[in-house]
């Protein structure tokens, strides 16, 4: 029987927790994660050591599994919450693992919790336009944001395929006697598709390319072609480093511009992603009568069953039918006089 030395328990934890600070400076500094998440991470990992009585490296799978679990859910994590944990600990263990801090990685078949998938919140024409009116067309930074949110509205692209456009996706060509542009992109599962671009979002795309703090920066990639939207600062990279794929903006980015703007503009948060204005785009399609086909080419659907969705949630097109046809219309209702002087009034 061996006995460990005084006080190495102590060294030990010290040393674990010296762990936890490597790996989240490493996540803030190599993978530009956000001080939010950075806290986040943080809070669960103390938590977890607390759980391993400090002794992160002697952690199983099934301590970890019911610490992410059956702990977690006591103190009050939502699943959703516990997705969180999850991450935090797969990467954390990962990370130890690269760095042979431990021979095998206990978290490597960690799972995620199920949960619930949320439906999205619809987002009306009203809160569109109060979102694409608030960049500032006198800077920059403001039109490239302008372009990227008439894109997003009027093209219903993915916030992903939207960051990964090079210029050599731009298609130009002649309808009826005017220059359009259409776009090609590839989004989910690499399939490829091409989108016209409506004249509106062509336009402020054209401002963007000829602006001039657009021509100091470069954008070139390896194989020739140039990045399209790009960020503007990055405190992470050296000067130096800061050109081509570097350059490109993320979706994280994009997330956060829609949500600044839209908070400006009064908008409620459930509705402040970059999916409501697809969601939208799909909408206002089957409004305006567009095919199930038609719209499973336009937003890139694999299954017409997606599509199909926003048929059936063509509320404007279908309350125009119900009031023509409903037949309470066309008889007396012990509302009917009530019904008339509203409208009469333009309550209704």
């Amino acid at each position: 029987m061996s006995f460990s030395a005084p006080g190495t328990k102590i060294v030990n934890e010290q040393t674990d927790v010296l762990l936890v600070d490597q790996f989240l400076n490493w996540k803030k500094e190599n993978e530009n994660c956000s001080a939010k998440t950075v806290t986040k991470y943080r809070k669960i990992l103390e938590q977890l050591g607390t759980y391993l009585d400090g002794q992160y490296l002697g952690a199983t799978l099934g301590t970890l599994e019911q610490f992410t679990g059956g702990q977690l859910h006591r103190m009050g994590y939502s699943a959703a919450s516990r997705k969180v944990a999850v991450a935090a600990v797969r990467g954390f263990y990962k990370y130890l693992r690269q760095r042979q801090h431990i021979r095998t990685n206990p978290a490597h078949d960690l799972v995620y919790p199920k949960s619930g998938k949320r439906l999205p919140r619809a987002m009306g024409l009203h809160s569109a336009e109060a979102i694409l009116l608030q960049p500032d067309l006198d800077t920059f930074g403001g039109i490239r944001d302008s372009a990227m949110l008439a894109l997003l509205l009027g093209c219903g692209f993915r916030v992903s395929g939207l960051c990964d456009l090079n210029e050599s996706n731009l298609v130009w060509y002649k309808h009826q006697g005017a220059d359009r542009l259409a776009i090609r992109l590839q989004e989910k599962g690499d399939k490829e598709r091409m989108v016209p671009v409506p004249s509106e979002a062509m336009l402020l795309l054209q401002a963007y390319l000829g602006h001039p703090d657009l021509q100091g920066i470069d954008r070139l990639l390896d194989d020739g072609d140039q990045v399209l939207f790009v960020n503007l600062r990055n405190r992470h990279i050296p000067e130096w480093d800061y050109r081509g794929e570097l350059r490109r903006l993320s979706t994280r980015a994009v997330d956060r511009m829609i949500k600044y703007y839209a908070i400006a503009a009064g908008v409620p948060e459930d509705q402040a992603h970059p999916h409501a204005l697809r969601h939208l785009f799909g909408t206002e399609l089957a409004e305006s009568d567009a095919s199930t086909l038609q719209i499973q080419s336009l937003m890139g659907h694999a299954d017409p069953k997606t599509s199909a969705i926003y048929t059936h949630i063509a509320m404007r097109k279908m309350t125009n039918v119900l009031d023509k046809g409903n037949p309470l219309g066309k008889i007396s209702t012990p509302v009917s006089a009530l019904l008339r002087e509203m409208q009469k009034g333009g309550a209704l």
